[in-house]
């Protein structure tokens, strides 16, 4: 499968322009080849759409794009690392939590970095990554299960909401460094939210509270993930 290799220069087989930036604009990744290892770069922006099509108006990242990629980064042989780059405000939780799963099985070093904001399911999307850092400006959002279109009251709808919302902090206290307590806390905090429930985090805080490993910028990211594939690669 085709892993987005892609060269300055590359040209397509009608004679058509093929260059760099067209391709990350189609593609949001990039198979970085210059550096000291090879990696892939894979960017998670916008809203995560799911089953349902988002409006044509949002930049969203499509969930049935982004899990065939993985799979092709997984099983290249010349891919050796995933650098996971985010500002995503979040969307589908099924979807997210697909690609989250995705990201979190791999066996090659995978980090991730926060830039802007990773807010809801870009949470677990977060800390999917063996390591995971956030520049001090971003902010990520804790907050409960919301669910679009008709919602029947009855007992029922309520249970899946809650299981919903289990899964959701189960995958994120298992990758990072939060406790289930913690994490359940900044998301049912009233105090915080006008009109809503749950946490705002800047970069510190989220730190701080165990969500992410590190404060740090795209080359203490790469860096990061260098050192990791040199340790693999030793292993």
């Amino acid at each position: 499968m085709n892993t987005n290799k892609f060269n300055l220069n590359s040209t397509a087989e009608n004679g058509e322009d093929t260059s760099l930036f067209e391709q990350i604009k189609e593609c949001a990744s990039i198979t970085a080849t210059d550096g000291k290892h090879v990696i892939q770069c894979l960017t998670v922006i916008g809203e995560i759409e799911g089953h349902v099509v988002s409006s044509s108006q949002n930049k969203t990242t499509k969930y049935e794009h982004i899990i065939p990629q993985l799979v092709a980064i997984e099983e290249s042989e010349e891919i050796q690392g995933l650098l996971v780059i985010l500002n995503t405000v979040g969307g589908d939780v099924e979807a997210g939590l697909a690609i989250a799963e995705l990201i979190a099985g791999m066996k090659k070093p995978t980090v991730s970095l926060v830039l802007g904001g990773a807010h809801s399911i870009g949470i677990p999307l977060s800390v999917a990554a063996k390591k995971s850092f956030i520049v001090p400006s971003a902010t990520m959002t804790v907050h409960p299960v919301r669910m679009t279109g008709m919602v029947l009251g009855v007992p029922q709808m309520l249970r899946h909401f809650e299981r919903i919302q289990d899964r959701i902090i189960a995958f994120v206290t298992k990758n990072s460094s939060i406790s289930k307590e913690r994490f359940s806390s900044l998301m049912m905090n009233v105090g915080e939210m006008v009109n809503d429930v749950g946490s705002i985090l800047d970069g510190e805080k989220a730190v701080e509270v165990g969500l992410i490993d590190n404060i740090g910028s795209l080359s203490d990211a790469i860096s990061t993930l260098y050192e990791m594939i040199d340790e693999n690669d030793a292993n």
